[in-house]
């Protein structure tokens, strides 16, 4: 079965090529276009930065929940095997 294309990737992909076909195509020197791209460029970088930093904070923030639930579950378990355990020697002691 052939694979599906994501329409939100191809709507990027057009909005990309349309932004850059603009600033060809714009009636601006070659200079103010270089410094347009690099505008966009340095805005772009921003902006990933900054969703790196949401994603790095929220992983962060999840890892240490599952190493929470993980730790109270393991020492649950734990417990629970003693209380096992102890009620086997319990019965083979009789």
């Amino acid at each position: 079965m052939p694979k599906k294309s994501s329409g939100a990737k191809w709507g990027v992909v057009g909005a990309v090529a349309g932004a850059i076909a603009g600033l060809l195509f714009a009636p601006k020197s070659g200079k103010e276009t270089r410094e347009d791209i690099k505008e966009g460029t340095v805005k772009a970088r921003k902006e990933a930065e900054k969703q790196y930093g949401k994603a790095k904070t929220e992983a962060t923030k999840k890892v240490k929940e599952a190493k929470s639930t993980a730790k109270k579950y393991s020492q649950k378990t734990r417990r629970a095997a003693k209380r096992a355990t102890a009620d086997v020697k319990d019965e083979f002691s009789k």
